[in-house]
């Protein structure tokens, strides 16, 4: 044995053959290594022996083998194979480094691994808690920080060339050096490394989010994966590498194919300038839009317009004999003209408008506020522009901003057609002219039409309801901004309000106002925090509500769930509150709204990510049977809010229930929630609920319209179109247009695949369910129980498509929407035998 040996001469040929016994031993899956099994019992003797020997090579290599001996021992001396390792290295020349971890094996590496992680945490702890405990630290393990993040990267390095690339992501973040995991990725992956980065943001605490998902980025654009890195530029909402990205690529097609991501995303087209392909700036434009999506419905047998009767299939309800509903009343049509809108949505023909005859337009079927919605779900609007009914004309201008919607053309018209009515004496011209410029430049960002709504926000003399929904198109246009000026003047009117203690902070319409505070923060997370301090300053009930909606359209999507923890928690302790208070002082009643944003706030927080989802779905359970009245209206809300256009059964079931509450505002919340819960989703099953439904509110109008409209959501474009809906809060009054705000957030579900010419190219795709392959081994299929199909096809929330063939390749990296094709020049086609 060596330390009996007193000729020192024979140390380096036995420590020689130690290591290749040890390094050349096969062990099965569950024994152990034969050379570690017999040398344990030796540790701490050949411990002891290390500490009596002078510095020098052979020491490194006897240092080399007690780290691997040390795993064995891992129990009782804590990192101790670090320690060794360490030792080891510090005690080479320096021309000479120690071998690659790797070379010890797989197993030596994990182990490794898991002791950096733990060192470089208990060291981070050290430096917090003070240095008395640090010193004690110094003794046990040499070494810089830097020399753990070098030893770190070589283990990465390792396992990334062994398929084990969650293991590299999370140690380099341990480490808090997983930018640097871009130098270390080559083609083969990278695109592993990504997925699980990308996969792992929503799991992480800020600002480690942001900085995953810009290393993600950074690895796309260093291996020319442009599609990839401009969508996680969108997600990032960074102008600059939206520019960057967008001008990188030289092909041009793949430029026009971006151009097809940055339409979908509505970017403001100023955050592109300057750009340097004229055709690439024609493109983001939404304008060819319409022409495929009838292209599409004329390819799926979908192109007839369907009537009413066709969506309510009203003679399969289930209705009392003797009980006869209200034949033509102003409701019921009111309720077709949505019904209609929704249906035949983007296919620029129905029956009940286009088709009718000149004096029997269906306009005119409707009262006062009834032809506003009508003539604005036509969109043929010319003619009505001029009407002299001014309900009919303020339609036609909110049909404008419908129609101009997410479409950026040089004309500008919808800007030339509303622009100067924005200062009309009559209140429903007024307020449509607004809301139409909100709908129609939502998300462009464009300072010159601040000039025409800002004036309205801190009028004083202008009424609430003009200056909140002056204010809430300024949040649509302005969306995610952060737009100073907008921000400054909405602040400053609560303000001044408050201080003149103005009685018009009591009306609903404020809400709206803080609506648009809201959407200027939209994905922006802590930039909000200056602007939730100055609301608190406002000592009334509209400024909670008012903090929770900034908050929640702040992180909205980002499943930070302790945001809506906070809010959770202050639901049921301002309960109990409210209970004392109401004791003390019968007389007044304390606001508690914002209760009911507070559920709406967790729905949109947690919307965007399937585990935030699903815990979420369970506190509203909770909420629903404890909460106080204003609670559980606003739940079935939230419930088809974080489930928007995905019927999944158990959401089915449970809205379903609600929609038979004793309370009838939970009943009317939870129907609209079906109808969002199944937006253009054709869903049988929901649809014969909705016609149950009918049947069983057949006397309350309120409900019923409600079920109208629900049934017009689920058969939304005829099933083509779904939702992605960032908000959606319903006041039915005389606003019900307020549905079309629904607009911003209809998108037709389909793939279309085009040829280099722009023009539409079928090919075989098959069609399945998405499945999560983030981090399994080898290449697994992405779909599963696939059909195959002919483009254009329609593909629902939870359905992903994949080329059948490999004789084009696709220049996006997502099947959907539009993708452009390119001839594949290595493909050759299998020759059929001739029979």
């Amino acid at each position: 044995m060596i330390w009996q040996e007193s000729n020192t001469e024979l140390y380096h040929p036995a420590l020689e053959t130690l290591r290749t016994l040890i390094r050349t031993s096969t062990s099965s899956m569950t024994s152990v290594p034969k050379p570690l099994k017999f040398l344990r019992p030796h540790y701490p003797d050949l411990q002891a022996l290390y500490d009596t020997w002078s510095p020098s090579e052979d020491k490194s290599l006897f240092a080399d083998i007690l780290s691997v001996l040390a795993m064995t021992y891992s129990d009782t001396q804590p990192r101790g194979t670090l320690r060794y390792r360490l030792l080891s290295a510090s005690l080479r020349p320096t021309d000479s480094p120690l071998a690659d971890p790797g070379t010890w094996g797989h197993e030596y590496v994990r182990h490794l691994a898991a002791e950096l992680g733990e060192e470089y945490t208990a060291r981070e702890e050290a430096e917090l808690t003070g240095e008395q405990e640090q010193d004690k630290l110094a003794v046990q393990l040499p070494g810089t920080i830097d020399d753990l993040r070098a030893l770190a990267k070589q283990c990465a390095t390792f396992l990334l060339g062994h398929n084990a690339e969650p293991d590299a992501v999370d140690l380099l973040e341990e480490l808090e050096v997983v930018n640097e995991i871009s130098q270390l990725v080559d083609e083969n992956t990278y695109s592993r490394v990504c997925q699980y980065m990308i996969r792992c943001v929503s799991l992480l605490p800020p600002p480690d989010d942001v900085s995953f998902l810009r290393t993600a980025h950074t690895i796309y654009v260093q291996h020319h994966k442009f599609p990839e890195a401009l969508a996680l530029a969108i997600r990032l909402g960074d102008p600059d590498l939206i520019r960057e990205d967008f001008n990188a690529p030289g092909n041009p097609l793949m430029k026009r194919q971006l151009a097809f991501l940055l339409a979908r995303a509505q970017i403001p087209l100023e955050w592109l300038q300057p750009s340097t392909s004229e055709d690439a700036m024609e493109m983001p434009i939404n304008t060819r839009l319409s022409q495929h999506f009838r292209e599409f419905g004329k390819e799926l047998g979908v192109l007839e317009p369907k009537s009413l009767e066709d969506v309510y299939k009203s003679h399969l309800e289930n209705t009392r004999p003797g009980a006869t509903a209200n034949v033509d009343s102003a409701r019921g049509n009111l309720a077709g003209t949505f019904v209609n809108a929704f249906v035949n949505a983007g296919f620029g023909n129905d029956k009940l408008m286009v088709e009718a005859e000149e004096g029997n337009s269906w306009i005119y079927k409707n009262k006062d506020h009834g032809m506003m919605s009508a003539a604005a779900s036509l969109g043929h609007v010319d003619k009505y522009t001029y009407s002299s009914e001014e309900h009919i004309k303020a339609g036609a201008f909110l049909a404008t901003g419908i129609l101009n919607s997410g479409v950026r053309t040089e004309a500008d018209a919808a800007l030339a057609l509303l622009g100067e009515h924005v200062e009309n004496k009559s209140v429903p011209l007024k307020t449509s002219a607004i809301i139409g410029l909100g709908l129609a430049y939502a998300g462009s960002h464009r300072e010159d039409i601040l000039t025409f709504l800002l004036p309205h926000v801190a009028d004083e003399n202008a009424s609430m309801e003009i200056a909140s929904l002056a204010a809430l198109a300024l949040g649509f246009i302005f969306v995610g901004s952060e737009n100073g000026e907008v921000t400054g003047t909405i602040l400053q009117t609560f303000m001044d309000k408050f201080d003149r203690d103005d009685k018009s902070l009591d009306e609903k319409w404020a809400r709206f106002m803080a609506l648009g505070l809201g959407l200027l923060y939209l994905g922006l997370q802590d930039s909000s925090d200056a602007t939730i301090e100055t609301l608190k300053a406002i000592d009334h009930p509209i400024s909670k509500t008012a903090q929770i909606i900034v908050e929640a359209c702040a992180y909205a999507g980002t499943a930070m769930l302790h945001h809506c923890d906070e809010h959770i928690d202050a639901t049921p302790k301002e309960s109990k509150e409210d209970d004392k208070d109401d004791k003390k002082e019968k007389t007044e009643p304390k606001d508690d709204t914002f209760q009911a944003f507070a559920v709406i706030a967790i729905a949109l927080i947690a919307m965007g990510e399937d585990i935030g989802a699903e815990m979420s779905l369970r506190q509203f359970n909770h909420l629903m049977h404890y909460g106080e009245p204003t609670i559980r209206k606003s739940v079935p809300l939230a419930i088809g809010l974080v489930s928007a256009s995905n019927p999944q059964l158990p959401i089915l079931d449970t809205l379903s229930k609600y929609s038979h509450d004793n309370d009838l505002q939970v009943a009317l919340n939870a129907i609209f929630a079906m109808g969002l819960v199944g937006a253009g989703t054709n869903n049988a099953r929901l649809a014969q609920m909705l016609r149950q439904l009918a049947g069983y509110y057949q006397k309350e109008p309120d409900c019923l319209f409600m079920v109208r409209i629900a049934q017009g959501l689920v058969h939304m474009g005829k099933g083509t179109i779904g939702l992605n809906p960032f908000f959606s809060d319903l006041i039915l009054d005389k606003y019900h247009w307020m549905l079309y705000f629904l607009v911003t957030a209809m998108y037709p579900r389909f793939l279309i695949t085009l040829d280099e010419e722009l023009n539409s190219k079928p090919v075989t795709v098959r069609v399945g369910q998405a499945v999560d392959v983030v981090g399994q081994a080898g290449k697994p299929r992405t779909i599963s129980g696939f059909q195959t199909h002919q483009t254009p096809v329609r593909l629902g929330t939870t359905e992903r498509a994949e080329l059948a063939t490999e004789e084009y390749i696709p220049f996006a990296h997502v099947l959907e929407g539009f993708v452009i094709l390119h001839k594949n020049p290595g493909y050759e086609k299998e020759d059929k035998m001739d029979i």
